[in-house]
């Protein structure tokens, strides 16, 4: 593990010198209002990007980029104004198919926009199309059979992670500078460890929920988005919250430079049983260095969950595979077709009939841990930890054709981490402080107690200036 290691050199890469760069979305869209270009120049130039590298990276389910252009032609209003982006394809998007990453989705346009969507584009994003996700979103890669796999661009071969993978390919490769990415069990998280972006989970309730989050016994499901920079992640936050703001959460407002010295604990593994990869290990006592040069205060701590804390997850996360394929038809589309379903998909609707006794005291214990989350708080003001358990993984390893009990056990070990504050509602962040010995992105995770998301963007900002980390070359 090093913390500024050369880029690997068979990258795929759309940065280029057109009128977007390098440049952040808050960037482009400063250049947009005061004229030195214009929406549909900036649209035309992600198009471009997207048309010359996707062919590689195999991230986008629908193009819209008719659309795209129709629509930059007279520039929303917001704070990213004219700005290209995606929609991750677990969202409604009014005129385009609603596939979740499944053969069993049918192709036909759906009617309306769902409500995140309405509020992501409030900012005055132009949506470029919608992003390939494994499907439902029920695993850590994005190598549905619907569409193939889709490949990291730090390194094709390699999985860009998932739930959120096509969205975090795209972004990274320098296609748009932000795009929508939503959060179940890491699925912001993960990509975004894996693709070298910022990818900030935030409170629940926070921002519009996905449809039908409110029937789950546990509210795991979060939406949000991923950046190449600290500042758009504060930028789009703020925006949204003043599209909706949620009176129960303090108030976030636009963070620009960082805060106070804060108490920081970190650990690196949730047992014997569950040891991190060593490159992770290693990121996280860099990343706790660097937060003591700057002046935090920072001391090892054990990990405020055990192992039997994931098996109550998975359970509840196959409970969510079962009621997905048995209610689908009246939950998601009329016409899912049940018999197309993945096998992954059908072994955690297996996993949760073999253990549907277990569900109720499953249930019971996660929404336990929910509710005295905060005292892990109590003495610290952010807790850190690996993002995932081991760097990027090789396309297959967690891929459709790996036996269901292997990848379940290989999916447990991959992301033991991230699922923490989907059960507890908190906001968590990872950061690309560190890039494996293979060249690709490892992500450290801090996370804070329910509504802290100004401070740990604050520390986000910081970390940001004193370790910048790379993007893709030119």
């Amino acid at each position: 593990m090093q913390t500024h290691p050369a880029t690997p050199t068979n990258v795929v890469s759309a940065f280029c010198d057109d009128v977007i760069g390098a440049a952040d979305a808050v960037e482009i869209a400063r250049r947009i209002r005061s004229g030195e270009i214009h929406a549909r120049d900036a649209v035309e130039a992600a198009i471009s990007r997207a048309e010359r590298v996707n062919p590689l990276l195999n991230a986008i389910a629908t193009p819209l980029f008719d659309s795209a252009r129709e629509r930059a032609l007279s520039p929303p209003p917001g704070v990213f104004g004219g700005v290209p982006s995606f929609i991750k394809d677990t969202d409604e998007v009014a005129g385009s198919p609603l596939l979740f990453g499944s053969r069993g989705m049918p192709r036909t346009p759906v009617q309306k926009t769902s409500p995140f969507v309405e509020q992501f584009l409030s900012l005055g994003f132009i949506n470029l199309g919608k992003t390939t996700t494994p499907e439902f979103g029920l695993t850590g890669t994005t190598e549905a059979l619907v569409c193939g796999p889709t490949h990291n661009p730090w390194k094709p071969g390699f999985s860009p992670g998932g739930s959120s993978g096509g969205s975090a390919a795209l972004v990274a490769a320098g296609v748009v500078p932000i795009a929508h990415a939503n959060d179940g069990g890491g699925s912001i998280r993960i990509p975004a460890s894996c693709c070298g972006l910022v990818g900030l989970k935030p409170s629940r309730g926070r921002v519009a929920e996905i449809e039908g989050s409110e029937l789950l016994p546990v509210k795991i499901l979060h939406q949000g988005m991923v950046s190449r920079t600290v500042r758009d992640t504060a930028a789009f936050l703020h925006g949204a919250e003043k599209y909706r703001r949620n009176p129960k959460l303090p108030q976030i407002g636009l963070v620009t430079r960082p805060g106070r010295r804060l108490r920081i604990g970190f650990f690196v593994e949730l047992g014997a049983h569950a040891p991190a990869h060593p490159e992770c290990v290693g990121a996280v006592h860099a990343a706790a260095a660097l937060c003591e040069r700057q002046g935090h205060s920072v001391e090892e701590v054990p990990a405020p969950f055990d192992e039997g804390f994931h098996e109550d997850f998975f359970l509840l996360w196959s409970t969510m595979a079962f009621v997905i394929t048995r209610f689908g038809k009246q939950l998601i589309h009329p016409e899912l077709d049940r018999s197309k379903v993945e096998p992954f998909t059908e072994g955690l609707v297996r996993h949760c009939k073999d253990n549907a006794l277990k569900v109720p005291m499953a249930v019971w214990r996660l929404r336990r841990f929910a509710h005295h989350y905060d005292r892990g708080f109590e003495r610290y003001d952010v807790l850190m930890n690996p993002t995932l358990a081991m760097p990027p993984p090789p396309l297959g390893f967690l891929g459709p054709e790996v036996a269901f009990e292997t990848a379940l056990e290989r999916l447990k070990w991959f992301i033991p981490f991230t699922p923490v504050q989907n059960v507890a509602g908190g906001p968590a962040i990872s950061l690309p402080l560190a890039t494996s010995s293979e060249g690709l992105p490892i992500g450290v995770q801090f996370a804070s107690r329910l509504g802290q998301e100004r401070t740990l963007l604050e520390l986000a900002l910081e970390l940001e200036e004193a370790a910048p980390w790379p993007i893709l070359p030119r």
